[in-house]
């Protein structure tokens, strides 16, 4: 047996949007302020997995939870990668001698808002088993939650359709665990800050976090200091939920504790605490003045190249008595003209022996400019 409650048609869809316009649920602006103050270096900071063992009150083993955030690749629908925030979290183990388990795997934004997230809950009871399935899509200007409920051989399907403006402060499963982290990482949590989450039907709801204070607890025979955070769901159709994290330093999960369960996860190795780097200042070197002439090293290297320099030119000369010639009639020359700039003089005795120099025109006039004479404007 199978019943169904689609939402796929547009008229479907534009009720479904039309309701979650009208709903009065918003993020405060403190929760929106500290989602905003998120970066990529500080989240990055907290990209590790854990495992927590799960035990009852009695200290039964009963399960085991492990949670990893990493680095993760997705593609949007023009084929181009994109690096996000990706996390997964997945816990089995036994209730009342019953097999239970649930897993949730999400891409983040780097302001911790939701791009896709599937979980899947499931128990199996011996007469009726019962298994729950939630997938999350960014699409468009939207945000499409499809559920699933199946309970034996029943099922029922449920799509709704949210505004993606609906979901400024939305926290999901998968975004709430990284955010923990955050507050761990920064040792507060912001006040008065009023997020929206989904409660167990699958409905919009309010969700507060509370500081519960610092707590010494003992964790394979050390003793560490805890940050306890306490998240409360509070949710239109039912009473509310609370869990309680116990957070080390750098994030790490070391307790969790809902309120009410007969059961419990517990770190049970110390991990080794990550710190942030400290990047040293770059160190400053004041510029001296070279005193070459002083430096008795310096001042030999330039008496050698000098000879070695000297040395050069008179073994070219020799080589070259066309250029000792040259350079004989262009003494001459200068004697005899005797000009006031000798620089422009000697650039345009030269000019013509030049390897690179463009062709002359054929009618070149009897004054040619100098290439180091300033070009003017000649007045019409």
């Amino acid at each position: 047996m199978s019943s169904q409650v689609q939402s796929s048609d547009p008229r479907a869809k534009d009720q479904h949007a039309s309701a979650a316009e009208r709903s009065p649920l918003e993020a405060s602006a403190e929760a929106i302020h500290f989602l905003n103050s998120l970066g990529k270096e500080e989240l990055q900071m907290l990209f590790f997995s854990e495992t927590l063992a799960m035990v009852s009150n009695t200290g039964e083993p009963q399960g085991e939870l492990t949670i990893e955030v990493q680095s993760g690749k997705l593609k949007d629908k023009f084929d181009v990668v994109s690096h996000y925030p990706f996390v997964h979290a997945s816990c089995r183990g036994f209730m009342d001698k019953t097999i239970c388990g649930n897993s949730v795997r999400g891409y983040l934004s780097w302001n911790l808002r939701t791009i896709e997230q599937h979980s899947q809950e499931f128990i199996k009871f011996h007469i009726l088993p019962m298994e729950r399935k939630m997938s999350l899509l960014k699409e468009e200007d939207q945000l499409v939650m499809n559920r699933s409920i199946k309970e034996g051989e029943e099922v029922k399907t449920e799509v709704t359709f949210i505004p993606w403006d609906s979901t400024v402060g939305f926290i999901s499963e998968a975004a709430n665990l990284l955010l923990l982290r955050v507050m761990a990482w920064r040792q507060m949590v912001p006040n008065n800050a009023r997020f929206l989450a989904l409660d167990t039907e699958g409905k919009l709801c309010y969700s507060t976090y509370q500081a519960l204070g610092s707590q010494t607890i003992q964790v394979d025979r050390q003793q560490a200091e805890v940050f306890i955070v306490e998240q409360t769901v509070h949710s239109d159709q039912g009473i509310p939920t609370s869990c309680q994290f116990y957070l080390l330093s750098d994030g790490h999960l070391a307790k969790r504790i809902q309120v009410g369960s007969p059961s419990y996860c517990l770190i049970t190795k110390m991990p080794s605490l990550r710190e942030e780097d400290e990047m040293e200042p770059h160190p400053v070197f004041k510029k001296k003045p070279l005193m070459w002439e002083e430096d008795m090293e310096l001042y030999s290297k330039f008496l050698d190249r000098k000879e070695q320099l000297r040395l050069s030119h008179t073994r070219y000369l020799q080589q070259h008595p066309d250029a000792q010639a040259l350079i004989s009639d262009f003494l001459l020359f200068l004697l005899l003209r005797q000009p006031a700039d000798v620089v422009t003089f000697a650039a345009e005795y030269f000019g013509p022996f030049a390897m690179h120099r463009p062709p002359s025109p054929a009618l070149r006039s009897s004054d040619p400019r100098s290439p180091f004479r300033t070009l003017h404007t000649e007045s019409s």
